[in-house]
């Protein structure tokens, strides 16, 4: 049996959409992919001693980190803990946060890093850049993000360890 023959104008319309359909696909995928991938840049001040009688709205911009040279590691590791969103997946008593996504830092550290056969300080680091290496009892692989490694530079992830080590 024959094939019947196609209408040269429906081809040509199915032709077009599945040209504009991958138009629009390419970039919209790129940009996706874009968004997905950016870890943004935080600007975390600290401020040591610090005392105001009055409130005074100020605003500051800034391209890079702020410290103060007084402002200890653990201050440090803190504030990174707040800006880097830890608090809102993690309990810590010491960060005043309570989050159930992620395991509790004030007791899971000390009771993993001997499952994992390695020092505590060593195993929080390799929590913080390599998340899925060791996965808490209990716990979802994935979910915490990966890019800690890179977004953070080697001071600011051992003062990340020294706060979340010394209680």
């Amino acid at each position: 049996m024959a094939r019947p023959k196609r209408n040269p104008l429906t081809t040509s319309g199915e032709v077009v959409l599945w040209v504009l359909f991958f138009a629009l696909l390419v970039p919209a995928g790129a940009v996706g992919w874009a968004i997905g991938h950016y870890t943004g840049h935080n600007t975390v001040t600290v401020t040591a001693g610090a005392s105001t009688t009055t409130a005074t709205p100020t605003t500051t911009t800034a391209a890079a980190p702020t410290t103060t040279a007084a402002a200890s590691p653990v201050a440090q590791g803190k504030a990174l803990f707040t800006a880097n969103g830890c608090n809102s997946c993690h309990t810590f008593k010491p960060a005043g946060s309570t989050g159930t996504i992620g395991p509790d830092l004030d007791t899971k550290p000390e009771a993993d890093a001997p499952k994992a056969h390695m020092p505590l300080a060593a195993f929080v680091l390799e929590s913080i850049v390599k998340p899925n290496a060791y996965i808490s009892p209990g716990y979802q692989k994935g979910l915490m993000p990966t890019t800690f490694g890179t977004s953070l530079t080697k001071a600011q992830l051992n003062a990340l360890v020294a706060f979340i080590t010394t209680k």
